[in-house]
């Protein structure tokens, strides 16, 4: 395995940047224009949250790398899978609504929400890993 190249930022900001500028500038910098995103259906997952947690990114840095994803062509939207425990996102409906009250949705994030794995959380797809040590 190829050892990773780490880039690594200094979040904090004045008046004069935006944090998400700063993490458009550091994804231009590790190479995001390199992939090809033209004309092409690009996930971007996200953790929505749960209502009443603060524990999530939000919705205005998941923009910035929508933003980003339509500059190289591509057609962004928000992903994540519902979660096997009780909560706010335990299949796709709540999951929606969760995360529109956390604010992503088409108006703040300027890209779609759609819930991987389906309305109970029971459509998959297995995909091989060639040279995988976890997953074959």
């Amino acid at each position: 395995m190829t050892e990773s190249q780490v880039f690594f930022t200094d979040f904090r900001t004045g008046l004069d940047v935006p944090i998400t500028v700063k993490l458009q500038k550091l994804m231009r910098r590790a190479g995001i224009q390199k992939i090809d995103m033209d004309q092409k259906f690009v996930a971007i997952k996200m953790h929505f949250g749960e209502l009443g947690n603060l524990a999530y990114l939000r919705p205005n840095w998941a923009k910035a790398v929508a933003d980003l994803v339509k500059e190289e062509g591509g057609l962004p939207f928000l992903t994540d899978a519902n979660t096997l425990y009780p909560g706010s996102r335990k299949h796709a409906l709540e999951h929606l609504d969760c995360a529109n009250l956390n604010g992503f949705n088409p108006t703040t994030t300027g890209c779609q929400v759609i819930i991987a794995d389906g309305l109970r959380g029971t459509d998959d797809v297995e995909v091989p890993v060639p040279g995988g040590v976890y997953c074959k």
